[in-house]
C-alpha cells in the first residue's frame, strides 16, 4: 500500500479515486467496490480530507463529546483514528492520501458546536470550501482519466455537504457519487437527499458479493466507530449485510450503488 501526503506525489496510474470526508467514509460506504476494483488489477487511490490532528484549543463541545463517544482521549484521538485507517486501506487493497484538512468539529468548533448545526447548513465561511477547490482540481489534474467518486452527501452533515458541493463543481465529466453509509441506512433520508438535489441521477449497481467479508473486515479496523455507528461488531456485520443485499436485485448476491449525473443534466 502506498501512503501519500502530498497529492504533487500521486502519479496518473490511478483509475478510481475516492473522497473521503472522514477517516471510515469511504470504507464504509464503497469498501466493497474498491476491494473489487483492487483485486482486478484496479489501482484504487482513496483521498480522505479530513486528516489533521488538531490542537487542545481547537476542542470545542462537540469534538468533547464525540471523543468521549468514540472512548479515545482528547489528545489521541486523530492518532488512533489515523492508525485504524491505514489497516482498513490494506484490508481493501487501496492507496491513500491523507489531505491534512481539519474535520469541522475541530475546524470550526464554535460555530459546529451542536449535532443540529453540524448537520444544517454549512456556514458560508468554512475555510473548507477554497481548500477542497484547490485540492480537487489538482487531484484531477493528477489523475485525468480517474472516475473520482464523491459523497452524496445523505445525511447532511457539513463535511460531505462542501466536498458534493465542490466536486460538483471541479471534479465532472469523470464524476460519480456514492450513498453515505451510515446515513442512508436510515429511512427516509436518501429520498430526502435526492429530492433537495432536485437533479437527474442514473443509478448503477457494483456487484460486491465476492468482496463483501472484506468490506465487513475492513469497517470492523475503524474499532472507535463501529460501536458508535452500530452497536458492534456482530450488529455492523448483519446491518451491512443487509443494506447490501438488498442493493443487489439478485437474490443471494450483494451490491454497492452509485450515482452519475444524467447525460445533458446542468452541473449546478
Amino acid at each position: 500500500m502506498q501512503h501519500y501526503s502530498d497529492v504533487r506525489e500521486i502519479a496518473n496510474t490511478y483509475e478510481h479515486v475516492y473522497l473521503s470526508p472522514h477517516l471510515d467514509d469511504a470504507v464504509l460506504s464503497c469498501g466493497g467496490a474498491i476491494a473489487a476494483q483492487s483485486a482486478l488489477g484496479s489501482r484504487v487511490l482513496v483521498v480522505t480530507l479530513c486528516t489533521a490532528v488538531p490542537t487542545p484549543e481547537q476542542f470545542g463541545p462537540l469534538a468533547e463529546e464525540f471523543h468521549g463517544d468514540w472512548n479515545l482521549a482528547h489528545e489521541d484521538a486523530v492518532t488512533v483514528r489515523l492508525r485504524e485507517d491505514l489497516l482498513a486501506m490494506e484490508l481493501v487493497g487501496a492507496d491513500c492520501l491523507w489531505a491534512g484538512l481539519f474535520d469541522s468539529i475541530y475546524r470550526m468548533p464554535f460555530a459546529y458546536d451542536t449535532r443540529e448545526r453540524l448537520f444544517g447548513v454549512p456556514q458560508p465561511s468554512d475555510p473548507l470550501y477554497q481548500q477542497l477547490r484547490s485540492l480537487i482540481p489538482a487531484l484531477r489534474q493528477q489523475c485525468p482519466k480517474a472516475t473520482i467518486y464523491a459523497p452524496l452527501a445523505v445525511g447532511y452533515h457539513v463535511d460531505h455537504q462542501i466536498t458534493y458541493s465542490v466536486a460538483n463543481e471541479t471534479a465532472a465529466p469523470l464524476l460519480a457519487f456514492y450513498e453515505d453509509v451510515y446515513y442512508v441506512l436510515l429511512d427516509g433520508e436518501l429520498e430526502r437527499r435526492m429530492a433537495d438535489l432536485g437533479e437527474r441521477f442514473v443509478p448503477s449497481t457494483i456487484d460486491i458479493s465476492a468482496t463483501l467479508t472484506r468490506k465487513i473486515t475492513a469497517i470492523d479496523a475503524y474499532a472507535s466507530q463501529v460501536p458508535e455507528l452500530f452497536g458492534g461488531s456482530e450488529a455492523m456485520a448483519r446491518q451491512i449485510t443487509e443494506f447490501s443485499e438488498r442493493r443487489h436485485p439478485e437474490t443471494g448476491s450483494y451490491g454497492e450503488r452509485i450515482w452519475m449525473r444524467a447525460p445533458g443534466d446542468v452541473v449546478g
